[in-house]
């Protein structure tokens, strides 16, 4: 039976990577994929992973019927087994109503891969909505570090290093721009709640008074 399956984590889990290993061994099988994408950060139309591997891919930008592109596809000759969306956790929720949809109209494997939460630990709209409809949903394996080596659990974007927990939920960046722009990191939970990003843990360390000391 096809299936709509959510592949979640944090950034910098390997998920691009598993879209591209899942593509490849259909691939190699004779089997014909359609990949959604948005907003990479290789641009538009692109499927990048952080390993160096991109592919070509459809940018679906908000208002497009991806129900609608598939089927507009299939009624021209083309051909399609299966569906990958990759950053999914940026489409709004009636294009994941459409997916769902893909999956029980046309028969048609549908995987997408997104973060689940934004920098302020808040539900992506698009996650949400996958979280609620998907027939399964599979955490990624490849475990993600904070600076301090524990698994990280949230995404905290950061300027200047420093980080930040207002403004827009959507701003394109990556965990590996230079530290004096908009950027990411990935965090555990203790390190998220206290605002200590890998910056931040260095120049503490460089405190005198690292830990809280009574002067009188």
């Amino acid at each position: 039976m096809p299936e709509l399956v959510f592949f979640s984590g944090t950034m910098d889990c390997g998920k691009s990577t598993l879209a591209l290993q899942i593509a490849h061994n259909r691939d190699a099988r004779g089997l014909q994929g359609v990949i959604f994408t948005r907003d990479d950060r290789a641009g538009e139309g692109k499927l990048s992973s952080r390993l160096g591997l991109v592919t070509e891919a459809v940018e679906a930008p908000q208002g497009m019927d991806v129900y609608a592109y598939l089927v507009a596809q299939l009624s021209q000759g083309g051909k399609a087994d299966y569906v990958i969306v990759d950053e999914a956790q940026f489409l709004a929720p009636e294009q994941i109503d459409q997916l769902a949809r893909v999956v029980d109209d046309l028969g048609l494997d549908v995987f997408a891969f997104g973060i689940t939460t934004d920098f302020r630990t808040k539900l992506f709209p698009g996650s949400q909505r996958l979280i609620e409809l998907a027939d399964r949903i599979e955490q990624l394996q490849v475990e993600a570090l904070c600076w301090c080596g524990a698994r990280a659990t949230h995404n905290a974007r950061t300027v200047g290093g420093e980080m930040v927990v207002e403004g827009e939920q959507v701003v394109v960046g990556d965990v590996n721009r230079p530290a004096e722009e908009i950027g990411y990191e990935v965090l555990c939970r203790r390190h998220h709640r206290k605002r200590m990003t890998s910056a931040s843990s260095r120049a503490g360390a460089l405190s005198p008074d690292v830990l809280p000391v009574n002067h009188a």
